[in-house]
């Protein structure tokens, strides 16, 4: 067995000198030092998701799997793995403009694609049987929220109250409520300042339900918005904090989304459940590319706060482990986790980064 067939081993490549050339040793990345997180950093072009792709590939051979959020539409090429390197099976995929500009049929040029792939991975160390044991290792699935064009992911679960729920910390329900607050209020176009009255009173209404061990969803909140289940925010009296008549304008706000042909598609799918994501019925692993590059930025903004915070609850029903349980990678993370700003996706973000390690 190849050194960097060994479990918890990822084989990124070898060392070479600066032209690329002449391999020398493996480079090899213990799985555990993913505990303490990593980030990727480097010039448009330098290989930055190449490298993390391969991370995510060898991560599924391990059988560790992943939930790979995809702001570009890039990582669904993680699909296109074709263990008999066969010109036929490129040839679906190859660009046929590409192969008349270099003066070769469409097939000539699959088949030269195939034999640059058979040849550049030998050189490495690798051949089709390793890509068969990364088809057989884990399943591969490509999901678009809001969107029919992959998987689609129903959101109606992302409402509900936390796992545990009304017994989960109040710090971790009061968390979740604030950035699930400012996420439906970004969506909806609304105020959605943290500490704002907007967002304070929307976060007092899903702490409120979800103490009780209530789920909501939208058209129940749009309903708790008109008439809220509490007649005090802090010490102020509802009316003196809200009044009613710019509670209905919040409404209506929420209710225009709501109400949005396009948001049924939204509705649509398997549920935004993160275990569901990582593990298949059967318990096998799963790499789930979730792919948000047809979303507008409020849209982005909104369910990858909502899918983060989906992780979170997971990630508390899970036991404490010194090994690698999971893997949550985010290509051009950038705009979620801003040094400054507050977008509802940061909270989530850094609740991952304090507490993830202990579970995996």
């Amino acid at each position: 067995m190849a050194d960097f067939e060994k479990l918890g081993v990822f084989y990124l490549g070898r060392e070479t000198d600066a032209a690329g050339a002449n391999p020398g040793g493996l480079v090899l990345y213990d799985s555990r030092d993913l505990l303490t997180h990593a980030v990727c950093v480097g010039m448009t072009g330098s290989g930055k998701t190449g490298l993390c792709l391969s991370i995510v590939e060898e991560a599924a051979i391990d059988g560790v799997p992943v939930i790979a959020i995809d702001p570009k539409g890039d990582l669904s090429n993680l699909l296109l793995t074709f263990p008999r390197l066969a010109p036929e099976d490129f040839r679906p995929w190859i660009d046929e403009d590409e192969a008349r500009r270099a003066g070769t049929t469409p097939d000539a040029f699959a088949a030269q694609q195939a034999e640059l792939w058979r040849t550049g991975l030998a050189d490495w160390g690798e051949d089709g049987a390793r890509i068969e044991r990364l088809r057989a290792a884990a399943d591969f699935a490509v999901y678009t929220p809001g969107s029919r064009a992959g998987r689609p992911l129903s959101i109606l679960s992302s409402f509900a109250a936390p796992a545990g729920a009304p017994q989960a910390e109040a710090e971790a329900i009061a968390e979740r409520a604030s950035a699930t607050a400012t996420g439906v209020l970004t969506l909806a176009g609304a105020d959605a300042e943290p500490r704002g009255r907007e967002h304070t009173f929307l976060s007092a209404l899903f702490a409120a339900a979800w103490r009780e061990g209530r789920d909501l969803d939208l058209a129940s909140l749009i309903q708790q918005v008109q008439s809220p289940p509490f007649q005090k925010i802090g010490v102020l009296d509802l009316d003196s904090f809200y009044p009613a008549k710019e509670r209905f304008e919040l409404a209506t706000q929420l209710n225009a989304v709501l109400a949005s042909p396009s948001f049924e598609q939204w509705l649509d799918g398997e549920p935004l459940d993160a275990g569901a994501l990582l593990y298949g019925p059967t318990g096998r692993p799963r790499v789930s590319i979730v792919s948000i590059a047809h979303l507008g930025d409020a849209e982005r903004m909104f369910f990858v706060s909502l899918l983060l915070n989906e992780v979170v609850s997971w990630m508390r029903t899970e036991s404490g482990t010194t090994s690698l349980r999971a893997l949550i990678y985010m290509d051009e993370i950038a705009g979620y986790f801003p040094p400054v700003a507050n977008p509802p996706s940061k909270a989530p973000l850094l609740t991952l980064l304090k507490q993830a390690r202990a579970f995996g």
